[in-house]
Parts: structure tokens; sequence; C-alpha cells
């Protein structure tokens, strides 16, 4: 089915978190929310409006030291730009054929202007998911209904040549109903392990300490952040250990954040945790390391004398189409799943790990998706790839719907019973013995019927462009 971008429109708002959140290189207190919808034209001539949402994560897509929190954001801004003009300047193609004829000529466009191909990503990601969110209300289809009769064109392309031949329509007639999965809970480098690890509660009713969230939303999955001192690193997952070691059972993977330097460097740690009594739980528990080494070498080194403990998967290094493939040339063995780099990409690498089989996965990550149409298009995107588990992270560090009108909160809620509670402070995403019921996904359109109120938001400001350098 193709269609046309006849016309585009961005938004953004500000959001503050209720408790400090570190990884990597930054502790986030606030943010921004993108928010993108585009009108289609089939060619029929049948138009509708589709919509995106993503955080515009500083600190994630370029890690520059030299380049602040709001430069990132203008980096993302500027993407999005980029790939806005381009979208509206092409003709009638399929979904798919937007994303891969246009990959090219988009990460060229970015690459001029000194923006690297994650970065890139996101300004593509967002006018695909909204496009297509377009496509299948015009379509009265959900989202894996979409899927499943290849609403979106997906086949062979010449982005991505180690598919030619591959059969996306087969793969995709398989695509499951949104049904139930587990969150897996993001313990960051600055959350508090028990009530002795703070000066002062945020004293707002919702689970602050690790004890508290073990205790109120019954996890089966964790998510450990690590910061790259071997020493502080083992310290702290020694104290996350003593509190999920009173549970039954559990399941939890490893994230470096690009905090170590070299494959050396997180095999060390691996090593010095097997050796340490008291994370022998912990280390049975791990089912795959996330992205140790920083970019710049993580594609430059092999990965196999790690990859013999745990998998280990690539997420900041999945910049390029091909880095999966590069990546399981050195022994990797999955690469991260997230809404903010694309739904085509994900799926493009779904196809990659049916193709390879022999124990290659998709993981699915979280980017601070916030409550509404953003957290939504991504659960819909990861149970439609089949997977188990989702990182969920926003859900502790933003109070349900805050920053938004009550109204567009409750209207979400009433949309999505399943997905949402109501609570003392208003609707708040409803986990329930570590999962998330998602079976109301299935609707019309991208994961939502509901749609953001922008009359709440204020116009995404222009980038700042071209960024002060040096």
């Amino acid at each position: 089915m193709k269609f046309r971008f006849a016309e585009s429109e961005r938004f953004e708002w500000s959001f503050t978190l209720r408790m400090p959140f570190r990884f990597g290189v930054i502790t986030v207190r606030d943010g921004i929310q993108a928010v993108v919808r585009a009108r289609i034209q089939d060619e029929a001539g049948r138009e509708g409006w589709g919509w995106a949402a993503e955080t515009l994560a500083a600190k994630w897509f370029d890690k520059d030291p030299a380049l602040s929190d709001a430069d990132n954001q203008h980096q993302l801004r500027r993407a999005l730009e980029i790939a806005e003009a381009q979208s509206l300047a092409a003709g009638f193609n399929t979904a798919f054929g937007h994303y891969a004829d246009g990959y090219a000529a988009h990460i060229a466009a970015c690459a001029a202007e000194g923006l690297n191909p994650l970065v890139a990503s996101f300004g593509r990601a967002l006018w695909d998911r909204a496009a297509f969110d377009a496509l299948l209300r015009l379509h009265g289809l959900s989202f894996d209904a979409g899927l499943r009769a290849n609403l979106g064109g997906m086949a062979p392309h010449a982005a991505i040549p180690d598919l030619a031949g591959f059969d996306f329509a087969a793969m995709l007639a398989t695509t499951p109903r949104p049904g139930r999965i587990h969150a897996r809970h993001t313990v960051g480098l600055v959350d508090p392990i028990t009530a002795a690890d703070q000066e002062e509660r945020v004293g707002d009713g919702l689970p602050e300490t690790l004890e508290e969230v073990t205790a109120t939303y019954r996890h089966a999955y964790w998510k450990l952040k690590v910061g790259g001192n071997l020493e502080a690193d083992v310290d702290r997952l020694c104290r996350i250990a003593a509190v999920l070691d009173r549970l039954h059972g559990y399941h939890a993977t490893l994230d470096g954040n690009e905090q170590y330097e070299d494959a050396e460097g997180a095999l060390a740690l691996w090593r010095a945790m097997q050796a340490e009594p008291r994370l022998q739980r912990l280390c049975a528990s791990i089912l795959f390391i996330e992205q140790p080494v920083k970019r710049a070498r993580a594609l430059e080194t092999g990965m196999s004398a790690l990859a013999a403990a745990r998998p280990v998967i690539i997420d900041e290094s999945d910049g390029a189409l091909d880095a999966f493939v590069v990546a399981k040339g050195l022994g990797y063995a999955g690469v991260s799943s997230k809404a903010c780099k694309g739904i085509w990409r994900s799926l493009i690498n779904l196809a990659r790990c049916r193709n390879w089989g022999d124990g290659h996965f998709m993981s699915a990550e979280d980017l601070t998706t916030l409550a509404g149409l953003c957290v939504q298009q991504d659960l819909a995107l990861v149970s439609a790839m089949g997977l188990t588990h989702v990182e969920r992270n926003g859900h502790h560090f933003i109070d349900g719907f805050s920053g938004r009108p009550k109204a567009e909160a409750v209207r979400f809620m009433e949309a999505h019973p399943d997905l949402y509670a109501d609570t003392p402070r208003g609707p708040r995403l409803a986990i329930r013995e570590g999962g998330l019921a998602i079976g109301s996904l299935a609707v019309p359109g991208f994961g939502s019927v509901e749609t953001p109120d922008v009359g709440a938001m204020r116009a995404m400001e222009q980038a700042a462009w071209p960024l002060p350098r040096g």
C-alpha cells in the first residue's frame, strides 16, 4: 500500500523525574519529549494522521563530552528536521520503501552536518512510526495485524544485501497478538538499594529503594547498570544481590553503557564477579551482557572471550544499518530493539536472527519511554517480535503521566484499562506480578487509538544549528 507524506508537525513538552536516573556518563533529572504527527495520502486519495513520541535523550545518541545536554537535544531536533524534509519531498511509496529507499540519503545528509548514524536513526524513526500509525488507522488495523498482512510492504532491498531472498512476508505472518510481557526493572547507578542509602526520601508513596521495588512490583526480570570501575561495580552488585537473592527466582541482564574501554576490561569484571561468593546466584541469573565497551572500539575487537561466558549484545553500537552484521562477526550474539532507533531497523534485525539462527537474538531495551503513546508504541513493537520481557524504567523515574493534562491521562487509561491503573496520584502503568497486560494495544493504529493533547505542548523549537564546536 503506497502513500505520500502530505503534511507534518513537530511538538515538544518538558517533564521532571521524581528520582534522578544515572546511566553511563549522565545523571538525568528532567527531559523533553518530542511528539510528531504526519498526514499521509494514499494512491486512492484517502488521507489520515499518524503520531509518534520519544524522549530527546541527552548523552546516549552522542556521548561527546564537549557537547552539552542542550546540544544533544538540538542534534535530535536537527535529525528530525532533515528526515521531515526528505519525507515531504518523497513521492508515493510503501511504508518500508520510504525508509529503505531514503536510508542512504538520510544518513549522508545527517553525516554532512556532523550527526552520527544513531542520531540520524532517531530522526527517521519518528516519521516512520507516525506514517505507519496513519496507514494502520486508514485500514482499521492494529500494529500486529498490519504486520501479519505486511501492510508496510517489507521486502528484500539493496540497503540490506545480507537479507537478499529473505521471505519477510512469511516472517511477519507469524507476528503474535499482544497479551502479556514481563517488565525488566532498571537499577540505575544512583538508585538506592536500601533505606540506608537514602539521605532523604521523595515521599510520594511510590517505591524508591530496590527493596521497595521488589515488594511492590514483584519483578522476575532486572537490568543492572555498571559504571566501568571494577571494584565499585562489584561492590554495588553485591549490595544488589543481597536484595535480589531473597526472591524465589529471578533473571537479570548486565548493562555496561559503554563504560569499559575494551573487551578485556569487561571480561575482567565478569571474572571478578564469578570470583565473589556473594555474587554466585546473581552470576547464574545473568541472561546477557549489553554493550560493555565504548562504541569507538566495540566493533573493532573480538568479543569471543566474554561471549563464551555470557551472550553479549550491541546497543549504542547499533548505528549503521549493517552494525549487527559486523558485530556477529566479532562474536556478539544479539542487538537491542528500541523504537527510537526505528521499527524497520528492529524488524530487519529480527529477520537476521531468524536467518542466522544459532543463538542470535533480539533484546528489548528502554530509553525512558513515557506513559501514553511512547510506551505503547514501544510495547507494541516488542510484543510483535515475540519477546517475553522488556526493560521498563519510565514508570519508576517519571510519576505516571506527570506533566500531561489529567484528561489526557484518563483517556489513555480508559482506552487501555489493562495497561494502566488509577491511583490516588492519577493513572499509572500497571505492573502486576512483574508483568504488563497489553492486550488492549490491539486497536486500530500503532498501539493506541488515543492521541496526545497538542494544546498542552509547544511547537518544537528549530534546532540551534550548526552547533558551536571547540
